[in-house]
C-alpha cells in the first residue's frame, strides 16, 4: 500500500503524489472501499483510485539511483523493435509498449520514435501522425517519471535524452 506524499505512476496520466487516502465524498454509505487520492504532477485535477484497484497500473516511481543509471547507460538502450504495418498495426505496437509502463520500455520505444524522426527528416519528410502522438506521450511519462525521481524540470531531462538519443 502506498503511503501519504508517495510519487506513483498512474497508468497513462503519469506521475501523481498521493495526497490522501480514505472515503470520497461521492462515495455512498455502503461503500467501505478506501481511495488513493492521488494529484497529477504534470496536469490539474484529483484522481479518486481505488487501494485495490485491478485495472490502472499503478507503481512507484523509478528511485533517483535507477533514473541516474539509466541516463547513464542511455546509449546501450536498444530501441523498440516495431515491425512495419497498417497504421492501425503501428498504433496497436506502440500502444502496447506503452502499456507495459516499465521506465526502460518507454525511454526504448521514445528513443525508436525519435530516430524515425531523424531519419524522416534527412529525407525531407515529416513524421506521421500516429508518430507524433506516440511520441509526446510516451516521452510525456518517461520525462516526467525522470524528473520528478531527480528532482530535475522535464525539459532538462527531454534535452538531456535527445542529444544522446542524437548521438547514438
Amino acid at each position: 500500500m502506498f503511503e501519504v506524499n508517495d510519487l506513483v505512476m498512474y497508468g497513462a496520466t503519469g506521475v501523481c503524489r498521493v495526497t490522501s487516502i480514505g472515503r470520497p465524498d461521492f462515495a455512498g454509505d455502503e461503500d467501505d472501499k478506501l481511495y488513493y487520492f492521488l494529484e497529477p504532477l504534470y496536469q490539474s485535477g484529483i484522481i479518486y483510485a481505488p487501494v485495490d484497484n485491478q485495472k490502472v497500473v499503478m507503481r512507484p516511481i523509478i528511485s533517483a539511483e535507477g533514473a541516474r543509471d539509466m541516463l547513464k547507460n542511455i546509449d546501450a538502450i536498444e530501441g523498440a523493435k516495431i515491425v512495419p504495418g497498417s497504421m492501425q498495426h503501428l498504433s496497436q505496437q506502440y500502444q502496447s509498449l506503452i502499456e507495459s509502463y516499465s521506465s526502460e520500455c518507454l525511454l526504448s520505444l521514445a528513443k525508436s520514435i525519435y530516430r524515425k524522426n531523424l531519419e524522416a527528416e534527412k529525407n525531407r519528410k515529416k513524421l506521421g501522425q500516429i508518430d507524433k502522438r506516440f511520441m509526446k506521450k510516451t516521452e510525456d511519462l518517461v520525462f516526467g517519471e525522470f524528473a520528478a525521481a531527480l528532482g530535475e524540470d522535464r525539459e532538462d531531462i527531454a534535452d538531456y535524452v535527445h542529444r544522446h538519443f542524437g548521438d547514438a
